[in-house]
């Protein structure tokens, strides 16, 4: 079962009933075209752009129990899943697909895909394929695994979906943006997940500009539509102490340096030489950075993964009311052994910032990393420090402090 289950999980319990269930899907082909499944979410595709695939995502059978966690990435990281374990839920989806243009319709199909997505709570339906889905796990560095794909005839729900007021007073306003919308859903404790699904499937922002957003684009957009309103939060706190972090998940370490100045970021990612992710005998370095001001285009070489990564900085940031320079290397090793999805750079970082060290200096916080650093990657950091815009910008731009120390 995974060797974790061997002691009790965050639930309480030592044995997951669920996961037994997946086991037991898993050998399992799909006999025939019409199934129940209880849906947790749905996928929107982004190939065809405009005409795209839009998919409502169920396992093969009705599910009594924690169904939610067909579709948890934060509940899988609370729970120290593997990589197996993730997999061994979303390998058993079936994505029930149908083609939409990207401007939102009254489409049968398109509307109980909005509900699906609305619902704070997964929902059974009945479905009708054109013909038996193939089962081919896909794997991204961006979305979720799924399992198999087949054509929507027909589906019909069995029970109604349980959308909570304020989900469905956001998406009732048809003069609310959708930047404010995400905002205000955040705030009241929805995850990047739902919020992800919201998005895409067409049911947020001004009711002439509603559309459909491919769930790869959606995950970004989200990530950085929340960290931008962080980042507005964050300027106004107080510096932060020096101090560092490190921890990770699922083979993606970080060691996370924050400074006292005002708000910067900077990811660097370590792709690990003869690995998976980087075959080659030297070690691959892609970075991104912003500034105060912030950035004014996209972070082409981290992409998805410089959002994921800054919104658990800025989380951290807010709950201790402070701001800071941030460095953070991601160590990217062959422990992952498969991509699950960007969600799991998001729950690395979170897991990482668990894990404190605070320090009087600069130097003596840049020793300790250093040494961190060598002992478990065999990697300088000096080679990075050299590269980085934020730490020259911090070495060269002087603040009060320094005045009051001369």
């Amino acid at each position: 079962m995974g060797k974790h289950y061997s002691k009790p999980l965050k639930c309480g319990h030592s044995y997951c009933p669920i996961m037994s269930k997946v086991k037991s899907l898993q050998g399992k082909k799909l006999e025939k075209k019409d199934f129940q499944g209880t849906a947790p979410g749905v996928f929107v595709g982004r190939y065809n752009y405009p005409k795209i695939n839009v998919g409502i995502l169920a396992p093969p059978e009705k599910i009594e129990k924690d169904a939610e966690l067909y579709e948890a990435p934060n509940e899988w990281s609370k729970r120290n899943f593997e990589i197996d374990d993730v997999l061994k839920f979303r390998s058993v989806i079936i994505n029930s697909s149908f083609q939409s243009y990207v401007k939102t319709n009254n489409s049968k199909f398109l509307s109980t895909s909005q509900e699906v997505a609305m619902s704070s709570k997964p929902v059974d339906l009945e479905f009708n394929l054109d013909k038996k889905p193939h089962y081919n796990v896909k794997t991204s560095d961006v979305e979720t695994v799924m399992g198999a794909r087949a054509e929507l005839k027909k589906a019909i729900m069995q029970e109604n979906p349980k959308i909570d007021k304020k989900v469905d007073y956001v998406v009732s306003d048809n003069d609310l943006k959708s930047v404010g919308a995400l905002s205000i859903l955040y705030k009241k404790g929805y995850d990047e997940n739902f919020l992800t699904n919201l998005l895409s499937i067409g049911t947020l922002g001004l009711k002439t500009q509603r559309k459909l957003v491919p769930t790869r684009w959606s995950i970004t957009a989200v990530d950085d539509t929340l960290g931008k309103d962080l980042i507005n939060e964050v300027k106004d706190f107080k510096e932060i102490d020096y101090k560092l972090y490190f921890g990770g998940y699922l083979g993606n370490y970080y060691l996370i340096l924050f400074f006292p100045r005002v708000w910067s970021f900077e990811l660097f990612e370590m792709y690990m030489p003869d690995t998976l992710w980087n075959p080659n005998t030297e070690l691959k370095v892609m970075t991104d950075h912003e500034f105060y001001e912030g950035r004014k285009n996209y972070a082409d070489n981290c992409v998805g993964g410089y959002y994921a990564t800054r919104i658990g900085i800025l989380e951290k940031f807010k709950k201790s009311k402070r701001q800071g320079a941030v460095i953070v290397l991601r160590f990217i090793t062959n422990e992952y052994s498969m991509p699950l999805g960007v969600w799991v750079v998001r729950e690395a970082t979170r897991k990482a910032l668990e894990n404190e060290k605070e320090f009087d200096s600069k130097e003596e916080m840049l020793k300790y990393a250093k040494d961190l650093v060598m002992k478990k990657f065999k990697y300088n950091m000096d080679m990075t420090l050299k590269t980085s815009k934020v730490y020259d910008h911090i070495n060269k731009q002087r603040t009060l402090k320094d005045f009051f120390k001369a």
